[in-house]
């Protein structure tokens, strides 16, 4: 099994930063599924008091519990905050979203010792990986 594969199977917990309450965005579809296949979602979205029924919290920082993967759909240019933020966490997996690849920010994950996937959706690789 890749690695990708076993932190999937593994995780029991997700950071989606950048999800809203809005059905529309891309973020809420992927949280969705996510939530209805097992694992607990955490939003992360300062605008945001609840989605999905789980508490949003402003940042990564402020989660109270420990965070598997966080999966950014934000653009490029927020997302070395956010894997600074994920490495300060402990976070084993970063996952970007189409639309929010930043490599210098991958490269400074890997170099932290996390596990990255760049461009890639969330969703269809968790479909493909469970057939």
């Amino acid at each position: 099994m890749d690695p990708i594969s076993q932190i999937l199977n593994q995780a029991k917990t997700i950071a989606v930063v950048g999800l809203s309450n809005n059905p529309a965005r891309p973020s809420y579809d992927v949280a969705d599924y996510l939530q209805q296949n097992g694992y607990r979602i955490v939003p992360i979205n300062p605008n945001e008091i609840e989605v999905l029924g789980e508490r949003a919290y402003p940042d990564l920082l402020s989660v109270p519990m420990p965070i598997d993967i966080v999966d950014i759909f934000r653009r490029p240019q927020f997302v070395p905050e956010v894997v600074q933020q994920a490495i300060a966490k402990g976070a084993k997996l970063v996952w970007m979203q189409p639309g929010a690849e930043n490599y210098e920010a991958a490269e400074m994950a890997e170099a932290a010792g996390l596990k990255t996937v760049v461009g890639m959706c969330l969703r269809v690789q968790h479909k493909y990986a469970q057939r």
